[in-house]
């Protein structure tokens, strides 16, 4: 068991929420399904390259310019702007992975603070718990709209801690992105890696405290 932190950060896109049905969004506008993973890449890398040369844009218009993009060589079934627009409001319907709920209650009943920090928008974190049943264990949703620079950067997750009003040290930084665990870690803050799929996490990476197969496990490991 470790010492049991503060708060928990919760990273949003793919570590609570299931992004594969988003593939079938693509497939519906009569693009390939396995586009998907691009799209999201793509939107990320474009994302970390403003933050990286001081800049910021919202993660709507990041994903929206992405898809305009690929699908300029895609044959769709509609028009370009009903297609974006049909990819796009895929996130509101998405739901959590089925280790979150349980496991966001055991580590809220445990005295944890919980919060979220995402790339996104609150709302989709709203719309997302409340789905799930769980948006009352979380003190607050964060974007990092309101930081002014994407994670990873050091400014998304000062934001996160001023916010809270802890130290780095007393907050845990919780996703499926190495990118996101390791600079977590440069920031400060402690990290866990949630590798749901086996995939092992890069060792050019800075190493994340924990390493675990769900949320279940990690309230497991923090003794919840």
């Amino acid at each position: 068991m470790s010492d049991t932190p503060t708060a928990i950060v919760f990273d949003v896109n793919e570590t609570l929420s299931d992004m594969a049905p988003m593939a079938d969004r693509f497939a519906d506008v009569g693009a390939p399904a396995h586009l998907a993973k691009t799209w999201f890449a793509s939107l990320l890398r474009d994302g970390f390259a403003l933050a990286a040369a001081g800049s910021s844009e919202r993660f709507a218009v990041l994903g929206e310019g992405m898809l305009r993009t690929l699908f300029g060589g895609v044959d769709l079934d509609r028009g370009t702007d009903d297609a974006v627009e049909h990819v796009m409001s895929g996130f509101t319907g998405l739901d959590v992975h089925p280790d979150v709920p349980d496991g966001v209650r055991r580590l809220r009943a445990a005295g944890i603070r919980l919060v979220t920090l995402t790339n996104g928008s609150t709302g989709v974190s709203e719309q997302l718990l409340g789905r799930a049943g769980v948006r009352d264990e979380l003190e607050m949703l964060l974007s990092v709209e309101d930081a002014g620079v994407w994670k990873p950067a050091v400014g998304a997750y000062a934001y996160a801690c001023r916010t809270l009003d802890v130290a780095p040290g007393e907050a845990m930084l919780v996703a499926v992105h190495p990118w996101d665990t390791d600079g977590a870690a440069r920031a400060g803050l402690r990290s866990a890696y949630v590798d749901r799929g086996g995939a092992g996490y890069p060792a050019y990476f800075t190493a994340p405290e924990l390493t675990v197969s769900g949320l279940g496990d990690l309230a497991d490991r923090l003794g919840a």
